[in-house]
C-alpha cells in the first residue's frame, strides 16, 4: 500500500469530518501529498487537533463552487480523488432539504465534471455513497444489484450522487468506484445527535442515554478505521477490471438495534445502571437497514479488522481524551 501512495497527489473532500480526518491522517502516514477541501475551519476536528492541517494543502471553499473544485484538481495535479464531502445528518436533511441536495447532489456532479475535464491525466475517483441510497427494501440485507430507491431527502441525495458517479463512468469512461457503507462510528464524530457519540457524551456526564426512536430500529455499525482501509483499497484498484465503475457495500455484517448498541456502549463503560430514555419521536428514517459485504470480500479481499467491542473501546477512549483536553470555547461534555 505504501508504494502506491508515496508521493501520490490526492484530493480529499470532507477532510474535517470523522472519516475524512482519519483518512487524511492515514494518507499522510503512507507518504501521500494531500490536498484537502475545507469549508469551515473547525478547530475541534482531528484534522486540526492532530496538526495534520499543517501537512496538507488546504483549499478553502465548498462543493457547490465548481471553480474551486476544478482549480484544486488542476493546480495540485491530482491523481486520486476521495469524495467524502457531504451534508451527512439525516434529521438536518429532513428539516432543510435544499442545503443537503445542493451539497450532496450539485457537489457530486461538480466534482465529477472537474475530474472528467482532467481525465487525461488518469484521475481516479472514489465516491462515498451510503446504505441510505438503497432506500427501504422489502428484502434485507442490501446487495449491490438492488435498485437505488431513496425516498426521504437524505436518502434521495445519496441515491442521486451514487447514480451520477455511475453515469460519469458509463458515459465518459471516468475511473470511478463507489463505497456504500453502513453506520460508521469512531472518534472525531462531533455530531452528537448520532446515537454513538451522543450516548458516550451523556454517559461521560453521568446521565442516561437518549434514544430518539423506539429503540428497535436496526442498523449496521462499522468502525472508521475499517472504512478508511476500504476507501484506500478502492482507490488503489479503481482502474482495475471488476472495480472500475462498480459499487461495493462495506459492513461488519452484524446488524444491531439501537437498544442493543446503547447497551453495548454502557457495558464497555461500566454504566449499565443508567436506563436509556426512549423518546419514540423519529420522522423520515427507515426502520431496518443492513448490508451484505460479500462482494468487497471476494473482489477486494476486504474484511473488518475490528470487532464492535474493539472499535467502541477505541471510540470511548477518544471521547474521554477529547473532553478532558477541550480548550476554552470548545464544546465540552457539560455543554
Amino acid at each position: 500500500m505504501e508504494e502506491f501512495w508515496r508521493d501520490r497527489n490526492v484530493f480529499v473532500t470532507g477532510a474535517t469530518g470523522m472519516i475524512g480526518s482519519f483518512l487524511v491522517h492515514e494518507l499522510l502516514e503512507q507518504g501521500a501529498n494531500v490536498t484537502a477541501l475545507v469549508q469551515d475551519q473547525d478547530m475541534r476536528s482531528d484534522l486540526y487537533r492532530k496538526g495534520d492541517i499543517e501537512k496538507v494543502s488546504a483549499v478553502n471553499g465548498s462543493l457547490e463552487d465548481f471553480a474551486t473544485l476544478e482549480r484544486a484538481i488542476n493546480l495540485h495535479e491530482v491523481h486520486t480523488v476521495l469524495h467524502l464531502g457531504a451534508q451527512t445528518i439525516v434529521t438536518v436533511a429532513y428539516r432543510y432539504p435544499l442545503a443537503t441536495l445542493e451539497a450532496n447532489v450539485r457537489g457530486t456532479y461538480n466534482l465529477l465534471e472537474a475530474c472528467r475535464m482532467h481525465a487525461g491525466r488518469g484521475v481516479g475517483v472514489v465516491v462515498a455513497s451510503s446504505d441510505k441510497a438503497y432506500g427501504e427494501q422489502e428484502v434485507l440485507p442490501y446487495t449491490e444489484d438492488m435498485t437505488l430507491a431513496g425516498s426521504f431527502p437524505y436518502e434521495v441525495s445519496k441515491s442521486c450522487a451514487d447514480m451520477l458517479a455511475q453515469s460519469y463512468h458509463r458515459s465518459y469512461g471516468l475511473p470511478v468506484a463507489i463505497a456504500r457503507c453502513g453506520n460508521v462510528y469512531g472518534g472525531n464524530d462531533l455530531n452528537f445527535s448520532r446515537i454513538i457519540p451522543g450516548t458516550i457524551k451523556l454517559l461521560l456526564k453521568g446521565e442516561s442515554p437518549i434514544i430518539r426512536s423506539d429503540g428497535t430500529f436496526v442498523r449496521d455499525y462499522v468502525y472508521v478505521k475499517d472504512i478508511v482501509s476500504a476507501y484506500m483499497s478502492l482507490a488503489q484498484r479503481v482502474a482495475s477490471e471488476g472495480v472500475n465503475g462498480e459499487a461495493f457495500n462495506f459492513s461488519a455484517e452484524k446488524p444491531l438495534s439501537v437498544i442493543e448498541i446503547v447497551a453495548t456502549i454502557q457495558q464497555i463503560m461500566g454504566l449499565e445502571h443508567l436506563a436509556p430514555v426512549v423518546l419514540d419521536d423519529v420522522t423520515g428514517e427507515i426502520r431496518s437497514q443492513y448490508l451484505d459485504a460479500g462482494k468487497a470480500a471476494r473482489v477486494l479481499g476486504w474484511k473488518p479488522g475490528y470487532s464492535l467491542e474493539e472499535g467502541l473501546r477505541e471510540t470511548v477512549a477518544w471521547y474521554e481524551d477529547y473532553f478532558r483536553i477541550a480548550k476554552p470555547g470548545a464544546r465540552s461534555a457539560s455543554d
